[in-house]
């Protein structure tokens, strides 16, 4: 059986984000790539990212502190690393979410309010 690959748009927001400043950070960031399949954020900021995906028709992946903090990101944004001890929340969850072996097509693009990034990466599913 193939497996298909996975498009995971990982999230990093401010507190006051808005549900529009996630679309217009993934609509940025998205140009150019394949269509996501699931989008990811820390476990503690779902709410938000999950109303964006149920307008998406996607599912939602947590992603724990630990797992930000272990992975490597291109960005190291001085902000993230003091908040979240990740170089950049949205990368490093995008490519958590995405599994093993993911990569990036996309670093992460911060929406024009500079409320939310979101960054794109590819992998295959477990």
């Amino acid at each position: 059986m193939e497996r298909r690959s996975v498009i995971v748009a990982g999230f990093g927001f401010r507190r006051d984000a808005t549900l529009d400043a996630l679309r217009t950070a993934l609509r940025e960031a998205q140009e150019g790539h394949p269509d996501v399949t699931a989008v990811a954020a820390p476990h503690d900021k779902l709410a938000l990212v999950s109303a964006l995906a149920e307008t998406l028709g996607l599912p939602v992946i947590a992603v724990s502190p630990g797992t930000l903090q272990r992975t490597d990101t291109p960005t190291q944004s001085v902000a993230s690393l003091a908040a979240r001890r990740a170089g950049s929340v949205a990368e490093a969850s995008a490519l958590a979410a995405a599994g093993p072996g993911a990569r990036l097509l996309a670093t992460r693009h911060i929406s024009p309010d500079r409320m939310a990034t979101c960054a794109i990466a590819q992998g295959l599913p477990a």
